[in-house]
Formats: C-alpha cells, sequence, structure tokens
C-alpha cells in the first residue's frame, strides 16, 4: 500500500487530463481490475467528476472514504468492497 499525503491506496489513477465520461469510465475499469479490500486513488479535473464518481461508487456499494479538492484536482478514495 502506498501514503499520498497521509493517504493510503493500492492502486492510483490519474485522470486529471480526462474529460467527462472519462475520468469515471476509468474508475470503472481500474476498479474492476483490483481485488476485494484494495484502495483506488483517483485524482480528476472534470468537474462532472465530483458528482458522477460518488454516484457511481455509492451506486456500486463501494466506500468513498474521502473526497477532496485542491487547485481544481479533485482526489477520492474508494475501496472495493
Amino acid at each position: 500500500m502506498v501514503n499520498h499525503q497521509s493517504i493510503q491506496y493500492d492502486v492510483i489513477l490519474d485522470a486529471r487530463e480526462d474529460r467527462c465520461p472519462m475520468p469515471l469510465l476509468k474508475t470503472k475499469l481500474s476498479l474492476s481490475k483490483m481485488e476485494k479490500g484494495e484502495h483506488l486513488l483517483v485524482q480528476a479535473s472534470d468537474p462532472g467528476s465530483m458528482k458522477d464518481i460518488p454516484h457511481y461508487v455509492e451506486l456500486v456499494g463501494f466506500s468513498l472514504l474521502s473526497v477532496s479538492e485542491e487547485d481544481d484536482v479533485y482526489t477520492f478514495l474508494i475501496q472495493k468492497n
């Protein structure tokens, strides 16, 4: 597990250059390849990600452990359940 500014995660997804719907699609793909209990750190700059990613995580029953915004970059920590 890697530490990113005191956040621990197993996989990082840098979607900062992607526009809707790519951050969500890449998040789905990354989670599909991960094992139960692992953590995914997603970084995105598309404002739609603030709605799309939390909605998807809730829909599939995973855990959204944290959400933050800094310098127009949205960071999500997701645990695959």
